[in-house]
């Protein structure tokens, strides 16, 4: 299960209290706001968690792919300089 830090959850439960109110036209109390908080952190988390990971693993292969393009270097090109340029004794 994933969990929050305490601060963080403290948050959202005061979040879902206050959507509660004033959305759905009804005062929702801490501890069921706590609960329906483990409900979603139980129950969907996971996926959101999950296609984060899979949004990171995207961007880190597409970075990989374009490293060398980044920090590629010309092999053997001391003489390439020479011929372009003219003879150089």
């Amino acid at each position: 299960m994933i969990e929050l830090p305490k601060d963080v959850r403290q948050q959202a439960v005061a979040s879902i209290e206050r959507y509660f109110l004033q959305n759905m036209e009804e005062k929702i109390g801490n501890v069921a706001a706590g609960g329906l908080l483990g409900f979603f952190l139980e129950e969907i988390a996971p996926a959101i968690y999950n296609q984060a990971v899979r949004d990171v693993q995207e961007r880190l292969r597409l970075r990989v792919e374009e490293i060398d393009l980044e920090v590629h270097e010309d092999e053997f090109a001391y003489w390439k300089k020479f011929d372009k340029g003219g003879k150089r004794r």
